[in-house]
Formats: structure tokens, C-alpha cells, sequence
């Protein structure tokens, strides 16, 4: 037990020091800044299903719409890593007490250098992961794999194996799920489904989002 209990406590501070550096200057401020603002002026629900992420989240500004069944909030800031989402936890996830958090992220960490490796990445995910699970224990946490983008299909190979790493993760972790997008977004020939995406063929199109739709759904919880 103590040592399970170290290696947690390394793995929370490995996380803060990676997302609390230039406190008063760290990117995204003004898109957190923006959420809270919203949330004064239309508090959202609470213990509803919280969508936290890059771009993909961002841009699904009618994820409620795909989903009218559940009470959703997204909180998706375009850019993002998941040492921004270790940062920002306490302004865009703790408040809302979500019963779920569904996590989109870990494509702009590995695009953003050569050095940052799949381990990197897997590590930067489990960081959050045990911060959500300390703070909200009984939320379930969910992670959708990284996309296959034509843009970014250089990475391929860097995305699968993160994917795989989080995935074995996950399997081990109660209370938690991996939705598993990869494999649907490629065509016949194994090449990501242009028809999925927007002209820079990175972010997604009506046509992705309700192939995520279908995806997402059956993990979502009541």
C-alpha cells in the first residue's frame, strides 16, 4: 500500500511541475478566462458528462445536440496538450463535479516535437488520470485513442503506440473505459476517410462527428 501510494504521489507531482510553469503567462489563459465568464453568466449543470480536450473537442460546439439524452459540457480549447489539462484541472474539470470526464487529447503533444515520445504522452495522461481519480473518486473516466488525420499521418505510428500504452492503462484502472475511434476513420485502404475531415484535413467534418457519435455513445454513462 505505501508503495502504491508513492508511486502515486510521483506521478502528481511529475504532473503539476509539467503543467505549472509561467503561471502568470501560461498559453490558453484567455480561453479559460472565457469559460469562466460563461459559466457565470449560464451555470452549467453539475454532475453531468464533462468533454475536456484539443481541438476535436473544440470545434464539436453541437456535441449536446449528438448526445440530448445526457447533460453535456465541453470544455475543449483548441491547441491544448495534456500537460494543459493537468494546468487547468482545478478551473475546467474539479468545479463542475462531473460524473464523467471523456478525454480527447494527446495529438498536439506528439505533434509539437520529436522529442516527446509515446511514453511521454502515456505518462502525461496518468498524471491527469490520478488527479481526476483523487479529486472526483467516484467519476467515471473515459479516453478516446487519437485520431487518424491525413495531416498528421507521419505520427501514425507515435499516435498507435500511445494509444496502446493508455489503452493497457485504462484496462487495469476500475471505473474507467477506452473508446477506441482509430480503426473506423480509415478507409478500405487503411488510409484515414478524407470524407471525415474539414479542407486541412485535420480536424473533423459533420461526417466524423457522427461517426464519433456512434463511437462515444455506448460508453457514456447515466
Amino acid at each position: 500500500m505505501l508503495k502504491k501510494r508513492t508511486a502515486l504521489a510521483t506521478l502528481l507531482i511529475f504532473g503539476y511541475f509539467m503543467g505549472n510553469a509561467q503561471d502568470m503567462e501560461y498559453p490558453f489563459a484567455a480561453d479559460i478566462l472565457n469559460f469562466k465568464e460563461t459559466d457565470q453568466v449560464h451555470p452549467p449543470p453539475m454532475h453531468a458528462i464533462l468533454f475536456v480536450g484539443s481541438s476535436s473537442f473544440t470545434l464539436w460546439q453541437d456535441v449536446q445536440d449528438y448526445f440530448p439524452e445526457f447533460n453535456i459540457i465541453n470544455r475543449g480549447f483548441g491547441g491544448s496538450t495534456l500537460s494543459d489539462l493537468v494546468h487547468y484541472a482545478a478551473d475546467i474539470i474539479f468545479p463542475y463535479s462531473p460524473r464523467q470526464v471523456v478525454v480527447y487529447c494527446g495529438e498536439n503533444d506528439l505533434a509539437s516535437s520529436d522529442t516527446i515520445s509515446p511514453k511521454t504522452v502515456a505518462i502525461r495522461f496518468i498524471s491527469l488520470f490520478n488527479m481526476i481519480r483523487l479529486k472526483l473518486p467516484d467519476a467515471t473516466i473515459t479516453y478516446i485513442s487519437m485520431k487518424p488525420s491525413p495531416s498528421r499521418w507521419h505520427l501514425s505510428n507515435k499516435f498507435l503506440e500511445a494509444n496502446q500504452f493508455i489503452h493497457e492503462f485504462i484496462d487495469l484502472q476500475p471505473n474507467a473505459s477506452f473508446v477506441n475511434i482509430w480503426g473506423a476513420m480509415l478507409n478500405d485502404e487503411y488510409y484515414p476517410d478524407s470524407a471525415l475531415f474539414l479542407e486541412d484535413m485535420l480536424h473533423m467534418n459533420a461526417n466524423g462527428y457522427r461517426l464519433w457519435q456512434t463511437a462515444i455513445r455506448p460508453a457514456l454513462i447515466n
